[in-house]
């Protein structure tokens, strides 16, 4: 057994915050959020229904061992998909724009997230406070499923990947071009401003 197994979820999700650069508590009562994309830097406002999300997907990653990185955060877009996010909608708009970054980049390593998703559980519907944040890393996975090999694809398995897929890479390219959008109005008034 790993000593990180022992922590409580509280203690690996500090360790994890440190681990990260993420500041003490996760930086949860900070307005706005920095997320770099690449060398682009992107500020957006920290919500209450973001942090209601974010609490359980910091969690998560512990729980995972997902990395912080464009690679893990892709594959832990996936993995919450399968498993689901039940009525934190601000997860499902997130995850199903990680999730198609991901398609594009690392198919074969979101195939396996989702499938390990699909067959293991996660934290969105639990209650969030001290009695969950008190329970051990261990007993937690072992809770979730975590604690067994994940079996190969059934054709339902493939079939639900496909669906969730093409759902992911809508998200994508809307998002993708929500962004664009305004490059495009900036540069297309700057044209024509200078003619």
């Amino acid at each position: 057994m790993s000593i990180e197994a022992t922590l409580t979820l509280r203690q690996a999700r500090e360790r994890y915050f440190e681990e990260n650069g993420f500041g003490q508590g996760g930086n949860y009562d900070e307005r706005w959020v920095r997320v770099d994309v690449g060398p682009v830097p992107f500020w957006f406002p920290n919500s209450a229904e973001r942090v209601r999300a974010l609490r359980f997907h910091d969690l998560h990653h512990v729980l995972t061992g997902y990395r912080t990185d464009f690679p893990g955060e892709c594959e832990i877009s996936a993995w919450e998909v399968a498993s689901g996010c039940t009525d934190h909608w601000v997860a499902w708009l997130l995850n199903l724009s990680g999730m198609g970054a991901g398609l594009f980049f690392m198919p074969r390593r979101i195939a396996r997230a989702f499938q390990r998703g699909l067959h293991t559980r996660n934290l969105y519907r639990s209650e969030y406070g001290e009695t969950l944040l008190g329970r051990t890393v261990e007993e937690m996975r072992s809770a979730l499923g975590m604690d067994v090999p994940v079996p190969a694809p059934t054709w339902k398995d493939r079939m639900t990947f496909a669906g969730w897929s093409a759902a992911a890479l809508l998200m994508s390219a809307v998002g993708t071009a929500a962004f664009l959008a305004p490059v495009a109005l900036a540069a297309w008034a700057l044209v024509n401003w200078l003619r």
